[in-house]
């Protein structure tokens, strides 16, 4: 067994309370918290503990950053050479951040070295391009009234507060974090409470790359109590969310009872992937068993519904049955670990509580839905016959490894079901025809559509989603534009003074 071994240098980290972080220094609050892993079901670090006077704090030391010259000021080349440089320090501690990712929240070693890291990286060098890139319009305007010439600026939104998941903790904090910078806002930022440490070590190595001071906060704890400070903070001016539709409604009632603060959601999905029967079904099956089981299913983007056409269900779902039962379960610091643990207990008990809610529905067990006798928060990659489209576990976004599967027999059912919840983020088509690809992909309601292959984002493709999975949109221009905002410039253009010896 190839086990990853920890490094010195985390596990050094790891003998003393994690302080948080606000304008440029560490803070220590006296409250600290254990942090468990979910893989053996023990603690295996502490943490400082923030307040809301701790988000006080880091929202002042925000404000004050954002109209600093030393930021607010600073050349938009020298900007990009900083997050270059912060992808650098990012990849020359990928280990160590990928250490933490992996004792926190149980994503296989494997994933994080070779995935979470580098994309996270990636995506700071993706936005330094944008740095000098970021333009408004010049135009003369339309309506007569006089001789007018306007231009729009795109200025930074502000103070911008992140709260951030649990299931990618460094990948998803980029997305926010990245173009935020690029455009010259500030931060307080609040990972999940239960995965900290990957991003409190991130704070140093910004600071480490000429960040300013105060550009970068981070507070821990709570969503209750500091994701509520922050949502409600009149300082704060905008909100950058990714999690449960539910938490997405009330952000959207604190930031009305606030200060109208601007916000992006990237809300709850359930994922269609539709396979037809003139797919490639070995593609099309490996495609699958990635799309739901990846990450053990707690994926934004999981391909959580598959319909089948009528004709080849049996044979897909036995060759898919197979494969997810061999896909190897165990220690995430295996190397040849595939499928980790659940992030937590508390999660693995509501996903089997779901589980069977489904079973008791109607849905048929196919394979998994047992809790591992064993330490550690495992659940086995579980598949169910969904015919009920009405069931909970087709209606409801679990975020584990649990495949709802039903069949249809026309494109125009497929397309029906595919749009059957109120969830509209990503789906999938695997065809062989571009003509079907084309049509389904404009018929489907959500924000990334992918053919022949799922859950695979790009930095300069969007990502977001219709209907209750979301406002606004990550990655890409799009992204960036979220933290812009555009501010409107006309000028009256006097004639020409007369020269003193032109004549009358």
């Amino acid at each position: 067994m190839a086990r990853h071994v920890l490094s010195s240098t985390t596990l050094k980290r790891l003998e003393q309370p994690a302080p948080f972080w606000i304008d440029g220094k560490p803070v220590r609050s006296g409250r600290t918290v254990s942090l468990c892993n979910p893989a053996t079901g023990q603690s295996f670090a502490e943490c400082h503990v923030s307040t809301g006077h701790d988000v006080d704090q880091a929202v002042a030391a925000a404000r004050a950053a954002f109209v600093n010259p030393d930021w607010a000021g600073m050349n938009a080349a020298v900007r990009a050479r900083i997050l270059w440089r912060l992808a650098e320090l990012i990849d020359a501690h990928a280990i160590e951040l990928a250490e933490l990712e992996t004792l926190c929240m149980g994503k296989p070693i494997a994933a994080a070295m070779r995935m979470e890291v580098p994309f996270f990286a990636e995506t700071f060098r993706y936005f330094a391009g944008w740095c000098t890139k970021i333009s408004g319009m010049s135009a003369p305007l339309s309506f007569p009234a006089g001789d007018l010439h306007g231009l729009t600026l795109q200025e930074p939104v502000g103070v911008v507060g992140m709260i951030l998941p649990w299931n990618g903790p460094l990948v998803i904090a980029g997305w926010k974090i990245a173009p935020a910078l690029a455009t010259g806002c500030t931060c307080v930022i609040k990972p999940a409470e239960t995965t900290p440490l990957s991003l409190l070590r991130f704070a140093e190595l910004a600071a480490q790359a000429g960040v300013p001071d105060g550009v970068i906060n981070i507070v821990t704890g709570s969503g209750s109590e500091v994701g509520s400070a922050i949502s409600r903070h009149p300082g704060v001016d905008k909100l950058a969310f990714t999690g449960s539709t539910g938490t997405g409604r009330a952000l959207l009632q604190d930031a009305a009872a606030s200060n109208l603060k601007k916000l992006s959601l990237e809300l709850g999905g359930k994922s269609p992937v539709l396979v037809f029967d003139d797919a490639d079904l070995d593609a099309a099956v490996d495609g699958a068993v990635d799309a739901i089981f990846g990450n053990s299913g707690q994926v934004c983007v999981a391909g959580s519904r598959l319909y089948l056409h009528k004709s080849i269900r049996d044979d897909f779902v036995a060759r898919l049955t197979e494969k997810a039962n061999a896909l190897r379960i165990g220690d995430p610091m295996d190397e040849k670990t595939q499928l980790g643990p659940i992030a937590s207990q508390a999660h693995l008990d509501a996903i089997h509580r779901r589980v069977e809610e489904g079973v008791a529905g109607g849905a048929v067990l196919l394979c998994g839905g047992r809790q591992a006798d064993s330490p550690g928060s495992y659940y086995p990659p579980t598949i169910l016959d969904v015919a009920d489209q009405s069931n909970v576990l087709v209606q409801d976004e679990i975020f584990g490894p649990v495949l709802c599967v039903a069949t249809f027999e026309s494109e125009e059912e497929a397309i029906a079901l595919a749009n059957g919840t109120r969830y509209g983020l990503a789906a999938s088509v695997w065809t062989s025809q571009i003509d079907r690809a084309f049509r389904v992909s404009r018929a489907v309601q959500c924000g990334v559509f992918w053919v022949n292959t799922h859950n695979i984002p790009d930095l300069g493709t969007p990502i977001g989603g219709y209907g209750q999975s979301g406002w606004g949109r990550e990655l890409g221009h799009l992204g960036l534009s979220e933290y812009l905002q555009s501010k409107s410039v006309m000028f009256k253009i006097s004639p020409a003074p007369m020269s003193a010896g032109r004549l009358q």
